[in-house]
């Protein structure tokens, strides 16, 4: 039952952010609400690093490198591409967990630089929350921002 719930949440929190990111094209990628905002294409950069940043603390090993985490956005343009598998291996990686992550071992607290000790079904939730967050900023500067 604690799986299926947990798969639900995940289900939900991609689908969610797929209906913005979908709308994500090379010419709004450079969009923002104001000056001193992160854009669209920074911002979805970050959603899927941080995701595999920060599934290291969940024990998941990765290669990807954090060019957006506590980093202003310098206007670099990124690669919609590598955003969006990025993106959707975040995503197998957090379903992978759940499979195979059992009710006792979300509960163990684990020790991350950013929020101490905390146990794993924590962080699942900051993930979610943060990508949340960041879809939320994507859709606004889509529809109300502007190159600047």
């Amino acid at each position: 039952m604690e799986q299926h719930i947990l798969l639900l949440q995940l289900e939900q929190s991609q689908a969610q952010c797929l209906s913005t990111l979908q709308n994500i094209h090379t010419e709004n990628a450079s969009f923002r609400l104001s000056e001193n905002t992160r854009s669209v294409g920074f911002n979805y950069r970050h959603i899927g690093e941080t995701i595999h940043l920060l599934a290291q603390f969940l024990g998941v090993p990765t290669d990807v490198q954090g060019t957006t985490m506590g980093k202003p956005d310098t206007g670099q343009e990124y690669d919609l591409t590598t955003s969006k598998a990025l993106f959707e291996k975040g995503y197998d990686i957090l379903r992978k967990l759940v499979h195979t992550t059992s009710v006792n071992s979300w509960l163990e607290e684990i020790d991350t630089p950013w929020f101490g000790k905390i146990p794993r079904i924590r962080l699942y939730s900051i993930i979610l929350f943060h990508n949340a967050h960041h879809c939320g900023q994507i859709s606004s500067a889509i529809v109300n921002g502007k190159k600047y």
